[in-house]
């Protein structure tokens, strides 16, 4: 027997959290019948999903990706203005991913997607601090002061932000570049962070979500990630687990 969210999360539907809302708000059935209650269990070989009319099959196939994501691209599934969103970039994967956490529009670098919602929900949970570092080009060169205040932490609309690893890498053009680390997800945190300070962003890359780097991969490339980096994401987010069921060896995607 397996909790509905959990399967549902497993299934690819979405992150275990949107799975639980989805639930609540009546809108998925178990055999013919909806289910509003967050402890129910079902057996995935017997009993019969749907959320929202359609039927949910336990999936079997994990897939795992890092993408370089260039600017311009949102990073959801959909967009409501009509937007190139980063599943545009996924012409070569049949199985149905969604980002993990996101990037802004105008912001680049590393981005993971998955179909595993047992993984997504422990890299967002802020339980885990997982660890996201970032290029931050600013306007000017900040004081030292100020570094020191974006690594104390800074009063921003919606609370104090966290304690930051922040260094000055170097200065090009009258303007700095900074490597700022990050253990929580506020909404365009380091951006507004660096305004915060006066030095506003003329570009944002992620380079690293926990043990992963963004290393070699073009603009717009697509990899699966190997068992290696698994093992280590899946130490990171607390998970017991070597290798997901079904999942097959890992190959290079390009976009």
């Amino acid at each position: 027997m397996e909790r509905l969210q959990k399967f549902l999360a497993h299934a690819g539907v979405a992150s275990r959290r949107k799975c639980e809302e989805l639930i609540l708000e009546g809108r998925v059935k178990v055999n013919g019948k909806v289910v509003r209650e967050l402890g129910t269990k079902i057996d995935p070989d017997k009993d019969k999903v749907q959320v929202d009319g359609r039927w949910i099959k336990q999936k079997e196939k994990y897939v795992y990706l890092m993408m370089n994501k260039p600017r311009g691209y949102v990073s959801t599934v959909s967009d409501e203005r009509g937007r190139k969103t980063v599943m545009d970039l996924l012409k070569d994967v049949k199985e149905r991913v969604y980002p993990v956490g996101r990037l802004d529009y105008d912001s680049e670098g590393l981005l993971l997607l998955t179909n595993d919602g047992e993984l997504t929900q422990a890299l967002t949970h802020p339980k885990h601090q997982i660890a996201k570092t970032y290029k931050v080009r600013v306007e000017g060169v900040p004081t030292l002061d100020n570094l020191e205040r974006l690594a104390n932490g800074v009063k921003l609309e919606d609370g104090v932000t966290a304690p930051a690893r922040v260094y000055l890498t170097h200065i090009k053009d009258g303007n700095a570049l900074l490597e700022i680390t990050i253990r929580e997800g506020k909404n365009r945190q380091v951006r507004r962070m660096c305004e915060y300070i006066g030095h506003p962003v003329k570009r944002l890359v992620r380079t690293r979500i926990g043990p992963l780097e963004l290393r070699n991969m073009s603009s717009g490339e697509v990899r699966e990630l190997n068992n290696a980096q698994l093992r280590e994401l899946f130490k990171a987010a607390g998970i017991k687990r070597s290798k997901p069921k079904g999942r097959k060896n890992a190959r290079n995607k390009r976009g």
